[in-house]
This record gives C-alpha cells, sequence and structure tokens, in this order.
C-alpha cells in the first residue's frame, strides 16, 4: 500500500483559515471590548490576556493539526479535516462576567483580578483535562442525536441567528457579504479570479462600508493607533491568584466545575460532529489536549478556556486539511505581538466578520440532521430547545427589561445548564423511539441527580432535593420503569399463550 502524502497546506485551507480567524477574532474583540470596560488597562488586555490567548490557540491548533495527521495515516487518505480550536464562545462570556468582573469588583485591583482569573482558568483547564477520563463512556453512551442536537442548539442560538442580526446591523454590507458566503461557502460557486469566497467577502464588505460611509475613516487610524508590541511573556502569576481563590472568591469554584464539565462535553459534541462528518478522532485525547491547552496559555496570561471549535465542521464542509488550523494559530500569535488584532477589530466592521458566523451555524444544525436517522430527527430538535431558552435567557434577562418574565417564569431555569438538559433531553427521547426504556430511566435519573446538586435549572451549585425539577425527573424515570415492567409481562403473556 502506498503511504499518504498528507500535505501540510492547500488551496482549500484558505478558506478555512479566513472561516477560523474571523471566528476567533469576533471573539478576541468582545474580550478586549468587555475588558477596558469593566476598568482593566489596555496594558493587561493588549500585553498579557491577549497574547496569553494566542499562545494557547497556537498550540491547540498545531496539536490538532498533528492529530490529523495522524488520522491521514492511519486510514491512509488525503481528506482528513484537522479539528478547529479556540475560546468557547459561552464559557468566555462566563468568564467574562463571572469571574473577571467579580474579581475586579471585589479586589479593586485589576492586577489582582486578572491574577485570580488566571488561577480560575488553570483550574478551568485541568478539569477539562481530567474530563478526558471520562470522554470515550460519554460518547460511548449518549446517542449521537442528543449530542449534536444540544451543539445545534448552540450553533443556531449564539452563532447562526446571533450573528444574521448583525449582519443586518448595516443592511447594504451584511447581506451582500452573506451572499458570497452563501455562494462560496454553501453551493461552491468560483469567486473572481479564484479568490478565496470568504476572503473576497471581507475585501468586498470592508470597500463597502467605507464606501458608501457605513464606517468612519478614522476608525483606521484609531486602528492603526494600536499597534505595537506585546510579546507573550510567562508569569507565576496564578499562583498568587489561587490563593486569593481558595479564600476570598471561594465561590467563584462554584462557578467552575459546571462551566468546566460544560467544556469538556463541548470538545466530546464537537469531535462527535467531525465523526459524523468522516473524521474519526479520539475524544479522549482531544479533551486531554484542551484542558493542557488551556493551562499553557494561563501560564502566558491568558483568562479564557479553549476547546475544540464549533467551527470544525465548517471548515470540513471547505474541504479544508490541517494548514488551515497551523496558519491560524501563527497567525494569531503574530497578530498578538504587534498589536494587529487590536487593530483589525477596529478597522474591520462586525456586519463582515458575522456572515462568515453565520456559515458555521447553518453548517453545524445541517450536520446535526444530516448525521442521524430520519426518526431521530425529533430528539436533536428536542435538544436544541435549552439552548434556545439560554439565549433568551443571556440577552434578554438583563435589568432593563422584562422580556423574560413576560415570556415565561420557566425560560431563566430552563436555561441554566441547558448543555446537561438539552444531552439528556436527547438522549431521553432517542431511548423512548428505540424502545430502551430501561435507559431512558437512567437518562431521567441522572437528570434528577444534576438538578439536585444545582447543575441544572440552579443559578449555583447547592443541594436542591426537593426541587420540583428533582421530584419531576424521579417521577418519569419511575414511570419508564412502570411502563418497562408492564410492557415485559405483555410480551411474557404473548409468548406463553403462543406455546
Amino acid at each position: 500500500m502506498t503511504k499518504v502524502n498528507y500535505p501540510w497546506f492547500k488551496r482549500e485551507d484558505v478558506d478555512g483559515f479566513f472561516a477560523l480567524f474571523q471566528n476567533n477574532l469576533a471573539n478576541f474583540v468582545l474580550i478586549a471590548v468587555s475588558m477596558i470596560a469593566m476598568g482593566y488597562p489596555s496594558s493587561i488586555v493588549y500585553g498579557r490576556v491577549i497574547p496569553g490567548a494566542a499562545i494557547s490557540v497556537l498550540f491547540g491548533n498545531y496539536y490538532y493539526a498533528r492529530m490529523a495527521e495522524k488520522l491521514a495515516i492511519k486510514e491512509n487518505r488525503t481528506n482528513v479535516t484537522a479539528l478547529s480550536y479556540g475560546i468557547s464562545t459561552p464559557v468566555m462570556f462566563i468568564y467574562l462576567f463571572g469571574v473577571l468582573q467579580p474579581a475586579l469588583n471585589l479586589t479593586g485591583d485589576p492586577e489582582l483580578g486578572w491574577k485570580i482569573a488566571m488561577a480560575a482558568c488553570f483550574l478551568g483547564g485541568a478539569i477539562e483535562a481530567l474530563g478526558s477520563v471520562l470522554g470515550k463512556f460519554c460518547r460511548d453512551h449518549l446517542p449521537r442525536a442528543a449530542m449534536l442536537g444540544s451543539l445545534a442548539g448552540v450553533a443556531f442560538g449564539f452563532i447562526g441567528a446571533e450573528l444574521l442580526f448583525r449582519t443586518y446591523e448595516m443592511p447594504v454590507i451584511g447581506l451582500v457579504v452573506l451572499a458570497i458566503i452563501l455562494m462560496g461557502l454553501i453551493a461552491k460557486k468560483k469567486m473572481p479570479f479564484r479568490i478565496p469566497a470568504s476572503l473576497f467577502a471581507i475585501v468586498i464588505g470592508t470597500f463597502l462600508a467605507y464606501t458608501i460611509g457605513k464606517a468612519d475613516v478614522g476608525q483606521i487610524s484609531d486602528g492603526l493607533s494600536t499597534v505595537g508590541f506585546y510579546p507573550p511573556v510567562p508569569t507565576l502569576g496564578f499562583l498568587e491568584g489561587l490563593s486569593l481563590l481558595t479564600k476570598e472568591m471561594i465561590g467563584l469554584l462554584a462557578i467552575l466545575l459546571p462551566i468546566s464539565i460544560y467544556n469538556f462535553i463541548e470538545t466530546m459534541n464537537n469531535v462527535e460532529a467531525m465523526a459524523a462528518a468522516g473524521d474519526n478522532y479520539n475524544v479522549q485525547e482531544a479533551q486531554l489536549a484542551d484542558g493542557v491547552g488551556t493551562m499553557v496559555g494561563t501560564i502566558f496570561g491568558g483568562v479564557f478556556p479553549t476547546t475544540v471549535y464549533i467551527a470544525s465542521i465548517g471548515s470540513k464542509w471547505m474541504n479544508a486539511g490541517r494548514g488551515y488550523s497551523v496558519l491560524n494559530g501563527v497567525v494569531f500569535l503574530l497578530a498578538s505581538t504587534f498589536g494587529i488584532i487590536a487593530a483589525m477589530s477596529k478597522i474591520i466592521p462586525m456586519a463582515v466578520i458575522a456572515p462568515i458566523l453565520v456559515f458555521v451555524g447553518i453548517s453545524m444544525v445541517s450536520q446535526a440532521f444530516s448525521s442521524v436517522e430520519i426518526k431521530h430527527h425529533p430528539a436533536v430538535v428536542l435538544a436544541m430547545f435549552p439552548y434556545f431558552a439560554n439565549y433568551i435567557m443571556t440577552r434578554f434577562n438583563g435589568p432593563a427589561g422584562d422580556v423574560v418574565k413576560n415570556l415565561s417564569p420557566a425560560i431563566v431555569p430552563l436555561g441554566q445548564g441547558a448543555m446537561f438538559t438539552g444531552l439528556l433531553w436527547g438522549a431521553i427521547l432517542v431511548f423512548i423511539i428505540d424502545n430502551q426504556f430501561k435507559k431512558a430511566a437512567y437518562a431521567a435519573g441522572v437528570a434528577a441527580l444534576l438538578s439536585a446538586v444545582g447543575l441544572m435549572h440552579a443559578a449555583k451549585l447547592e443541594i436542591l432535593i426537593t426541587s420540583e425539577y428533582t421530584i419531576g425527573y424521579l417521577i418519569m424515570a419511575l414511570l419508564f420503569i412502570g411502563y418497562k415492567v408492564v410492557e415485559s409481562k405483555k410480551e411474557d403473556s404473548g409468548i406463553k399463550a403462543t406455546n
């Protein structure tokens, strides 16, 4: 057998690079804007946090490029797509407003707040790495429809819908860019001069924005003013943060455990999505790599956990290989070191970036349905609903409005622990469809346990044994067991009558 020659780079990697780069760039921009608005100085944001995150991104993307090479050699084929890697958007928001903001409020010192966040991130990475022990078990016992459905809920709300809204903020630019993306990346139409569709869309969109006055030319000078030298520098500041985290800010540990569990489950779901698309990676290795990558980034000042990215499926649809992954890591490190990320975030309008991420949302939701049996499609839909509640909860549950209360008081508890709720409801419905009522009862029992300790339908970890949710799930479990017993008796009676 001829040994496969798996290339480091191919033409399709250009589209994959721009899609992943814009995805990560959007998160980096949100991080910078949010932290500076909180009161963290640019020296910490651009000089420590962004370079630390870039080191983590470089580590993870290079590691996944090597994993792709191993898979290509093992299966003797070249059409392997490396897993994407970056900062998880839901986790990012939790760390911004659940760790960085309270740490700054408590200490009044941005330096100490940053060190506490580093400690939290390091612990989160350790929990994620330890989660690799459970990775194979979860993947073997959770139905694909449940895993992909819960992930599709994230893609539909936080990526597809959210970024489609942003696309419409500048309709003349956003709609043109979206049309180019749909033509080039979904319909696979060639762009002029064979320019990659995502690059062509960015160029046209940015040109339009400045030509018709939707972007101020002053943004260019503002962006260029951020260019400088911000090299990643190792730090042991997280050790000081650990001492504070285990004393004054011990309450943050209640946030760290569930969000870290969420992170390694997200990795598992994304690896499963890639397996459904044809690239079957080792989920335990991926979870370990994510945790180690997070801890490596922390040592260089990073404060946000990293994970296998939902954009992996989008890259697979583009027929990217592994070059896009490595290039993304290298470019992000260079861009963060020289302040280019900050400059680009000011120069390129969000309406230009948004349609590329809409494509990622479309591809993920589509993959969820195309990768499972038709009879399991209802389970995919059901698994998506909790994250729809989570989206409404996080976007409309602010102090300024009563949108959530006017819709339903149950939206907030349904959105809390949405990943767990989606996984378990998707699994329960698959088991019901497949007449596996014993497994459905087990899943309901797990839901009761998670509700009883506050991992689902609660704002924090606490003992809630008498919670209505806990009781409801326990009654469900008994219902499934009872149905199984009755059906078994009917089958036994039928067999005896036949004999």
